[in-house]
């Protein structure tokens, strides 16, 4: 590919496929690397699977030759598993896979693709409102997303003077498949926890993401879109 690229990780569904629907639309070539494939025009289909330790080789190839003509890159890191469970249930299992998936595959990826990324590029971590606080019965989610945010303060510190730009983009209750597995009644409570009384659109965080990939400005910051929590 020439000219800009987004690379995005679950770009086939909820936020991720409308993140790469938003820079298909501004002209971006688009790779995804994720289990299933995007179904959009266009866009370059790696099969990956981020709990399995040998992805990253298995994909370096096919990804390095799609993107290493390209003007500039924007990586976005969205994949992630969320396991439930209090910190006295832990499932431990579930931590590792979680932290494999959330943490570890972005740093992983971070290497493959940070050598083919020209001035003007970008890496972006899709964190959660758990990256910044807790809440009861998400223990292990609560804490690699913690991690992430870990991790793109460190990409900020680490990247300095290349000219490639970080941050984590924070969203809440997101109208995503994830979330509508929980069912109407559990949806209506949560849309009642914020200020706006609805869930967000996925379309709204590829927005952010769009708009955070083209300004440098937003380097090294946590970026909260959960439509104003509701204090108690």
């Amino acid at each position: 590919m020439s000219g800009k690229t987004l690379v995005i990780t679950g770009g086939s569904r909820g936020i991720g496929h409308a993140t790469a629907s938003r820079f298909a639309d501004a002209g971006y070539g688009i790779v995804n690397l994720s289990r299933s494939p995007a179904a959009l025009p266009g866009v370059i289909d790696i099969a990956a699977d981020f709990a399995d330790p040998a992805w990253a080789e298995a994909v370096a190839a096919p990804l390095c030759a799609a993107i290493t003509e390209s003007e500039s890159i924007c990586l976005i890191h969205n994949s992630a598993l969320q396991v439930p469970g209090d910190t006295a249930e832990i499932d431990i299992d579930g931590l590792r896979r979680s932290l494999e998936i959330n943490v570890v595959a972005p740093a992983a990826l971070n290497r493959v693709v940070l050598p083919l990324m020209r001035p003007g590029s970008s890496i972006l971590y899709v964190g959660s409102t758990l990256s910044q606080r807790a809440t009861r019965g998400m223990a292990a989610y609560a804490t690699s997303k913690h991690a992430v945010a870990g991790l793109m303060r460190s990409t900020a510190q680490d990247l300095a003077g290349t000219g490639i730009h970080t941050a984590c983009i924070c969203p809440g209750f997101t109208n995503t498949e994830m979330l509508q597995s929980y069912g109407g009644e559990a949806l209506s409570h949560l849309a009642s926890l914020v200020t706006q009384k609805r869930l967000i659109a996925p379309e709204e965080i590829a927005e952010l993401l769009f708009h955070a990939a083209r300004n440098p400005v937003v380097n090294g910051s946590m970026i909260q879109a959960d439509l104003g929590f509701i204090e108690p």
